[in-house]
């Protein structure tokens, strides 16, 4: 075979990895936990497994839409700790109030780390770094470095309530993953910032509106990092702003590159990202129920981010 049918047969391979892995894995894994996994097969099962996924899907949502504009925000789970302690401190006046405060702070949060890229020209993972520190260590401040329990009815409905049998986070975050399906594939916003990851000079140059676009980007990403945060402060019934989002960052990125959208932006998959939460949702649980540890998951998480990104780089540059 010579070289240059070598290098076709990678390119190829590659690219069907990168279109169609993140599915065929979880197909796999799916089979491997109905034949040696007890119980695996039980409606308590999946529905442990979709409310614990939500949160991470919701994250991931936003940061598909970041990655996609060849950006980055380390800031999510910072932004989900900041959403913890504010909930608690506005929950007596309703439970609207304290979640719009809430999301509002994740939307200014993400639209500064905007500002930070679009207009100051700090590279992403500096501008988001900076908030990732900071944006947990004011959590704390603000929660005087406690956990607060929370009993307002409400507001706990929205980690545990549901709706025709199905969790409420769960729902939200499959309207969430629908609406931005819609908005990257259906309107101008997110044809734009496609463009703008693809090719961001040429974007400029052709008169697009970069700056506002990347702001909004980051600003949304924000939102759904607070959302996040909300979800899981009234699944777990404690404002924790010590552990409330700690590795998300991490977790969003992971499934965001295993569902396909590269790292060098200019593609957003979010039927990918879906698959991608799914995946290493399973491949936690899997590790639990066979009674592996957590640091286990975590390495396998590392090879597959890098397994990725390497089929990445393999499609593109050929």
């Amino acid at each position: 075979m010579t070289d240059t049918a070598k290098t076709v047969d990678r390119t190829r391979v590659a690219r069907w990895l990168q279109e169609y892995g993140v599915y065929v894995a979880v197909v796999a894994l799916v089979l491997f936990n109905i034949a040696f996994t007890a119980n695996f097969l039980t409606v308590g099962n999946f529905r442990t497994q979709l409310i614990q996924a939500a949160p991470v899907l919701v994250v991931a949502l936003g940061m598909a839409l970041v990655i996609g504009t060849e950006g980055v925000d380390l800031s999510v789970g910072a932004v989900m700790a900041l959403s913890a302690a504010l909930v608690p401190l506005y929950l007596g006046y309703g439970t609207l109030p304290a979640v719009a405060i809430a999301l509002a702070a994740g939307l200014a949060a993400g639209a500064f780390n905007g500002v930070l890229v679009a207009r100051v020209g700090i590279q992403p993972i500096v501008a988001t770094l900076a908030l990732l520190v900071g944006g947990r260590g004011l959590a704390l401040v603000l929660a005087d470095g406690q956990l607060i329990q929370l009993h307002d009815p409400g507001f706990l409905a929205l980690g545990t309530g549901e709706v025709l049998g199905i969790p409420v986070s769960v729902l939200i975050a499959a309207v969430l993953a629908v609406l931005m399906a819609a908005l990257v594939g259906k309107t101008a916003f997110g044809r734009r910032l496609v463009a703008i990851g693809g090719n961001r000079r040429a974007s400029v140059l052709a008169g697009l509106p970069v700056t506002r676009v990347l702001i909004g980007v980051y600003a949304i990403c924000g939102l759904l990092a607070a959302l996040a945060g909300v979800l899981s402060t009234a699944r777990l019934g404690a404002g924790d702003p010590a552990d409330a989002g700690l590795l998300m960052e991490l977790s969003a990125i992971t499934a965001v590159v295993v569902g396909g959208t590269p790292l060098t932006g200019g593609r957003v998959r979010i039927l990918g990202t879906v698959m991608g939460v799914l995946l290493m949702q399973l491949v936690r649980a899997t590790l639990i129920k066979h009674n592996l540890p957590d640091s286990t998951a975590q390495m396998i998480q590392a090879a597959i981010i890098v397994g990725a990104v390497y089929v990445a780089r393999e499609r593109s540059s050929r």
